[in-house]
């Protein structure tokens, strides 16, 4: 039995959950390191990670360099006498980093690789209308998503999955996938599996303002997917022509009916208490939805206080 002086490696919610299980499960974690303190809300208050408050409170070594190459970091990290790392939901490492332990650096990735690599992969499996995604472990390697598989477990998607509520059972099927790992390699039974070479492969880009705004030209059901995969963040947008306002409003919650009409794409009709949307094959019921100024709120508050125009559309 080898034995282990982890550090772990992550920034965001997700990866607090895995810590918090090497920490349940008694796996010594000789150093946490993270993102530095980043200015968050109306003050722009310096706010910690997720991962450096839950760090702190158990007590844990934290470093958060803002260059993973400079001399005083490095030196740092070989002072912790690691011998294994691990990396969830952090940034792309350097070879002096992550050849640095023993036995080696392992990384968690919310997909079954090869497919979905990249910097989202929980929000394009949803938006991509996929039936089943998982988790994976592998060895890092000089490419981002490329090493050597170690393990995987698979899970369903729901058909009115959110990118919110996959990434809560990913997190939980990830955290057991962790310890799994972890398990084989002080027991010294990895055996790794090297990832299949093919270009038909479906990415994981990183989210923007640009890929995130809605294309009402798609179907109903490919628009709904779309909201899904992007609830409750960073959310899909739109901008609403209203009268002589545009606005830009954000979409959180949807359902999407097959319907024949003679309507454009994209054209807003309400009631008292309902907005849809024309699409190609049907309507768009936005069920939840943010505008300027205003709170998150379901469609019948919204329609409480805000008046559509007679000939408004989203675009």
């Amino acid at each position: 039995m080898k034995e282990l002086r982890i550090v772990f490696m992550g920034t965001p919610g997700f990866a607090v959950g895995v810590l918090e299980q090497l920490v349940a499960e008694g796996k010594h974690i000789v150093g946490v390191i993270t993102a530095p303190d980043r200015p968050a809300g109306r003050g722009r208050k310096l706010t910690p990670s997720a991962v450096k408050e839950f760090a702190t409170k158990k007590g844990l070594k934290v470093l958060q360099p803002t260059n993973l190459k400079s001399v005083d970091f490095l030196e740092e990290l070989r002072a912790l006498n690691a011998n294994l790392q691990i990396v969830v939901a952090f940034r792309m490492l350097p070879k002096v980093v992550w050849s640095m332990p023993e036995y080696g650096t392992f990384n968690l990735h919310a997909s079954l690789l090869p497919s979905y690599r990249g910097a989202a992969p929980i929000n394009w499996a949803v938006i991509n209308g996929e039936k089943k995604t998982g988790v994976t472990t592998f060895f890092i390697d000089e490419k981002i998503d490329t090493g050597e598989i170690i393990a995987t477990s698979e899970v369903d998607i729901a058909p009115n999955e959110t990118a919110g509520s996959l990434h809560d059972t990913l997190m939980i099927v990830g955290s057991d996938l962790v310890i799994e790992t972890v398990n084989r390699i002080e027991q010294g039974s990895v055996k790794t599996t090297a990832q299949p070479k093919t270009t038909q492969l479906k990415e994981a880009p990183k989210l923007t303002p640009e890929n995130t705004r809605i294309d009402w030209s798609h179907s109903s059901s490919v628009i709904h997917a779309f909201v899904r995969g992007l609830s409750p963040y960073p959310v899909a947008w739109t901008k609403l022509k209203n009268g002589k306002d545009t606005l830009k409003m954000k979409i959180y919650a949807s359902e999407g009916v097959i319907e024949s009409h003679n309507y454009k794409s994209g054209t807003v009709f309400t009631t008292k208490k309902e907005i849809k949307v024309a699409t190609k094959d049907g309507y768009l019921y936005i069920k939840e939805l943010q505008l300027p100024g205003k709170r998150k709120m379901e469609a019948a508050s919204l329609l409480n206080g805000f008046e559509f125009a007679s000939e408004a559309k989203v675009m």
